[in-house]
């Protein structure tokens, strides 16, 4: 199970309690209406899809409900860090200090805390 930080609870929680929100920090064209059919459908439809480091939207659907930015490594299903919605894109710490961070924080589950779920 994956574990990701809300910026916003300030904790990790389940995968189970967010939902991917697409691609991040996607300009919207200043005067849409003015935009032809072409350009509309490649800033509606199309994203990047790239393989390694990609800047996505989540929500904490089943926490406080807003959305926010993570970079996530599409290959090994890492998130490397979060930010909250409305910061420019961040840059990504190295791999040192994500290490680090991840190894600092201990996350405890009910099985842990309380004993066997079955």
């Amino acid at each position: 199970m994956l574990l990701i930080h809300c910026p916003y609870c300030e904790e990790a929680r389940s995968e189970l309690e967010f939902r991917w929100a697409g691609e991040a920090h996607i300009a919207r064209p200043e005067n849409i209406a003015a935009i032809t059919d072409e350009e509309f459908a490649e800033y509606f439809f199309l994203r990047n899809n790239e393989k390694g480091l990609t800047y996505e939207r989540w929500r904490h659907i089943h926490g406080c409900g807003r959305f926010f930015n993570a970079a996530r490594d599409t290959v090994s299903d890492r998130f490397l860090m979060t930010y909250k919605a409305g910061l420019p894109k961040q840059p990504v710490p190295s791999a040192e200090k994500v290490s680090a961070i991840a190894e600092e924080k201990t996350v405890e589950t009910w099985e842990a805390t309380e004993g066997d779920a079955r």
